[in-house]
């Protein structure tokens, strides 16, 4: 509404003005005035202040004396205006602006100012105008009413854009469309969609129930619906009226009628020079559809038309990489004797945003199982590829009859062997449901979890090597073998990141979320696996779906122990200091959760002591034994078994002596200790009062 930018003034007055007022201006209307910026006084003639309504006794020379003509938004922006002026150099300035009479109505103003400034650029004097501009307003506001429909339609075309800009999937389409802030932006009263497929419109998205066909899901091309119509043709159908529902589709009329809906417009969405589906944009107001509105209604369409093809060439490919994934798992999870076993799957979003996650479980001689979890890197077809082909391979190394450790080192030469940049992060468990001992080897995966019978859940720090195809360009085949034992009634809980990994949350912090569903939830393992997934997907919200999971419960079957708390067993092989780090980390842990935190460090002191003494004075393993019954007492029963008969002897060391102080802890801390013969070895044990 502002005329700025002239260099010259454009207000022909003299400089003495106000002292010999200027009798053209009151002879065309306008009204002078005269401000000095200086003083801030504004003197305005009797032709102004008729045009603010004003009485001369009414005005003191003060510009906020007409504070209560001015509604205070046209103040702002009067003021606004003037300071602009007078800041950029500006040598006069030009608005229209409203002025509230005496009886409360409005009437456009507008006001011309000559700015005078001293040889330095510094502004001392405005003198100007002000002239009633009520009957300019008529034709300036249809102009305006014309701009401001031309922006609001232009506003529906971006905004709906928009919105349709982050829509992936067919799904993502419909809810940006139809959901409420869908339908306001389009100032819609409801929106369907329809999909052509193989001459036939399937309906997708009613919307609010009876737009459509009531009860038909699909119609034919050739159909009398608008629909239909709009198919045929590739061209829009426009019903202006709720009498053309009535009369030019019948059919139709029965489930429009009682709807608040007056006006409608069908669209032909064509992409690739066919059409693949039509909208339905029904309005609560009869509408003529003028020619733009039409124009805005057709280049609404092609919007939706690309931003519906991309999603469903989104669906379409990821339909084909979740068939392609589905292929590699196993088709059924065979019955295993002695356990229960759960697992579940869940792909990633859209598109060919899957993943190489996957599971197994495979049955071994002599009662085993193998039960294996993994991820490969990467979020596409290639990387599900790859699952398949690590997924045949460890079930071919494992039946026949390879260790663990040779099983995922084969693995690891395999996967470079196929000369990908890609590698693989792995958890197999080949457990003896028999005797409950299962012996881990983890590549780079997450730790595993148990959850005892007695409801304690707790991760198993599981020694660890790097993932599998990185391990043999660092000739690093040797991958540690952690041995941990199976209570009747223990669930063994494998899963990928994605079940763990949430934005913006820490990774142990995921593990303890998920601990603490597992410590809570169900005891039948169906029903955990539905509960850790319902988890997952409650606290991503939103998110859920960016990453695919994996999951794979173990639960050996048997009468559980009640009579015991816990039970810890791990075999600790030789020349192993990492094996014998996370022996004692998993003690401590182990310790801890059955209620012993007070005597926990003296517990594994001892136990390390004991454990270091037979690698150091045998030439075998060393079997740790740690169980914590249920009694008054509450005694924890320690022991270490190594192969060597030679019974250890207590003794004093000497002043600068190192050996006999072993035994010397051990009888200082424990409450009670001994040594048994076991077989071909023996047997260190010690109590603890827990109480």
């Amino acid at each position: 509404m502002a005329d700025r930018g002239a260099k010259h003034p454009t207000v022909s007055v003299p400089d003495d003005w106000p002292a010999h007022p200027d009798l053209t201006l009151a002879l065309n209307g306008m009204g002078g005035f005269d401000w000095d910026l200086d003083s801030g006084l504004m003197h305005m003639d009797p032709p102004a202040l008729e045009v603010f309504d004003l009485r001369p006794a009414e005005y003191d020379d003060r510009p906020e004396s007409l504070s209560g003509r001015l509604p205070a938004h046209e103040a702002a922006r009067l003021d606004a205006l003037v300071a602009r002026a007078l800041k950029d150099g500006s040598d006069s300035y030009g608005a229209y602006f409203r002025v509230r009479m005496r009886d409360g109505t409005l009437r456009w103003t507008h006001a011309q100012g000559s700015i005078r400034r001293d040889p330095t650029g510094r502004p001392r004097r405005i003198i100007g105008i002000f002239r009633d501009a009520s009957h300019e307003y008529t034709h300036a506001a249809e102009r305006l009413a014309v701009d401001e429909e031309r922006r609001r339609h232009t506003s529906v075309v971006e905004r709906t854009t928009a919105a349709l800009a982050h829509a992936r999937s067919v799904g993502e389409v419909i809810a940006a469309l139809a959901n409420e802030q869908g339908l306001e932006r389009l100032g819609a009263e409801n929106v369907i969609l329809g999909l052509v497929e193989a001459g036939r419109i399937r309906l997708v998205s009613e919307g609010k129930a009876g737009s459509f066909v009531p009860d038909l899901e699909y119609t034919r091309v050739g159909d009398h619906f608008p629909m239909s119509e709009v198919v045929r043709t590739l061209t829009p159908r426009y019903v202006r009226t709720r009498a053309e529902f009535q009369y030019g589709y019948p059919r139709l009329w029965h489930a429009i009628e009682p709807l608040n809906i007056r006006s409608a417009a069908y669209l032909p969405l064509i992409a690739q020079g066919r059409p693949i589906g039509v909208i339905g944009v029904f309005y609560a107001r009869e509408s003529d559809f003028r020619d733009q509105e039409r124009n805005v209604l057709l280049a609404l369409g092609s919007s939706i038309a690309q931003s519906l093809a991309r999603a469903m060439l989104y669906d379409q490919e990821h339909s084909l990489a979740a068939d392609l994934q589905q292929a590699m798992l196993p088709r059924r999870i065979p019955g295993v004797p002695g356990a229960q076993v759960a697992v579940r799957y869940r792909s990633a979003g859209v598109g060919r945003d899957i993943g190489g996650d996957w599971y197994d479980v495979i049955p071994l001689p002599d009662g085993r199982v193998a039960a294996v979890i993994g991820d490969v890197q990467g979020h596409d077809t290639h990387a599900a590829a790859l699952m398949g082909q690590l997924r045949i391979v460890l079930r071919a190394y494992a039946a026949e009859g390879h260790a663990p450790a040779t099983v995922m080192a084969r693995a690891s030469a395999f996967l470079n062997e196929l000369d990908t940049d890609r590698f693989a992060t792995c958890t197999y468990v080949d457990a003896d449901l028999s005797t409950g001992a299962a012996r881990i080897v983890r590549a780079g995966h997450i730790d595993p979890m148990v959850r005892h019978a007695e409801g304690i859940c707790r991760r198993l720090p599981v020694a660890g090597g790097l993932p599998l195809g990185i391990a043999s360009e660092f000739i690093r085949l040797d991958y540690p073998v952690t041995t941990v034992h199976l209570a009747p009634g223990d669930t063994l809980v494998l899963c990928t990141d994605g079940l763990v990994e949430q934005p913006g949350i820490d990774l142990d912090d995921g593990m303890r979320d998920l601990a603490r569903v597992v410590r809570d939830g169900p005891q039948d393992v169906q029903q955990l696996a539905d509960a850790l997934c319902e988890s997952v997907d409650g606290a991503r919200g939103e998110s859920a779906g960016e990453d695919d999971m994996a999951l794979l419960l173990l639960r050996r079957l048997g009468t559980p122990e009640h009579d015991t708390v816990g039970r810890f067993r791990q075999h600790i092989p030789p020349a192993d200091p990492d094996a014998l780090s996370a022996a004692r980390h998993m003690i401590r842990a182990a310790v801890r959760a059955w209620g012993a935190r007070e005597r926990s460090e003296e517990i594994e002191l001892v136990a390390d002591e004991l454990i270091t003494n037979a690698l150091l004075h045998t030439d075998g393993e060393a079997i740790v034994n740690i169980r914590m019954p249920h009694s008054a007492m509450r005694r924890l029963r320690l022991e270490v078994e190594d192969h060597s008969s030679s019974l250890p002897r207590r003794r004093e060391p000497g002043e600068a002596g190192v050996s006999g102080r072993g035994l010397l802890l051990v009888d200082r801390l424990a409450d009670v200790w001994g040594v048994e013969p076991r077989g071909t070895g023996k047997c260190v044990w010690c109590e603890f009062n827990c109480l």
